[in-house]
């Protein structure tokens, strides 16, 4: 007998395959990250394109195959429109479903991954979306994304030594984890100088205060430094991730 299986779903990346089929790459509320593929969805008189598409949260049903899980039904709970009519706010969610498709491995639910893509996707969806403010809803998902990972950043005291941090000597070093102290660079010579400012914007997106990040004017030195950081932390748990799935 064909096992049936029901769940919420939202879609952060799709692939056209052959024979108008279509691959789509979802967080689903109870498996977690699944490759469904929806055969014959790309045609014109399909009944399952009305209800499924990228960066939208659906009512699914799947069948698990001897290769792969096929797509049987879909319904829209909501599409997130806003988001496909500015090119900034569109390039944030690609650089969200990037960050999610690498770090998430197997099915395995998850239900602060599952909230967290939700929300930032409804802050995303907002009508008239300022550059700067898309840019933050992305700092608030990288960072707490990564923390519910167990990456998340020490930015209380020194990464290294633990000391308590001098807030005009800031470094923030993607090795050791963290915020660094200037005696610990100049030993280690690794980390990128940061402000103090970075800082609190780390603690309140750590905390989710929302309420108030979302009245902080993002300026171009705050951002800078936020996308260093966040970019270069990036990369490195990558590095290390990849290193990781390769010994398994």
């Amino acid at each position: 007998m064909t096992l049936r299986y029901k769940t919420e779903g939202f879609v952060f990346k799709k692939e056209d395959n052959l024979d108008s089929n279509r691959i789509f790459s979802i967080f689903t509320k109870d498996f977690g990250k699944v490759e469904v593929l929806g055969r014959g969805i790309r045609k014109i008189n399909s009944k399952l394109k009305g209800g499924i598409g990228l960066f939208s949260l659906s009512d699914i049903e799947f069948v698990q195959g001897k290769i792969r899980k096929t797509l049987t039904d879909a319904v829209f709970l909501e599409k997130f429109k806003n988001i496909f009519e500015e090119k900034h706010v569109f390039e944030i969610a690609n650089k969200i479903s990037e960050v999610a498709d690498s770090f998430i491995r197997g099915e395995e639910s998850d239900e602060k991954i599952w909230d967290l893509l939700i929300n930032s996707f409804d802050k995303l969806n907002q009508p008239n979306l300022k550059n700067y403010y898309s840019y933050l809803v992305y700092y608030y998902f990288f960072w707490n994304f990564v923390s519910a990972l167990g990456y998340g950043p020490e930015i209380s005291n020194c990464a290294n030594c633990q000391k308590k941090l001098n807030p005009y000597e800031l470094y923030f070093s993607s090795k050791e984890g963290g915020v660094i102290c200037r005696s610990c660079y100049a030993i280690k010579r690794e980390g990128l100088k940061i402000k103090s400012d970075v800082i609190k914007v780390l603690r309140l997106i750590l905390k989710k205060e929302w309420s108030i990040l979302s009245k902080i004017k993002i300026e171009n030195n705050l951002h800078n430094s936020l996308a260093a950081i966040s970019d270069n932390y990036y990369l490195y748990l990558s590095s290390i991730l990849k290193s990781d799935f390769k010994n398994d």
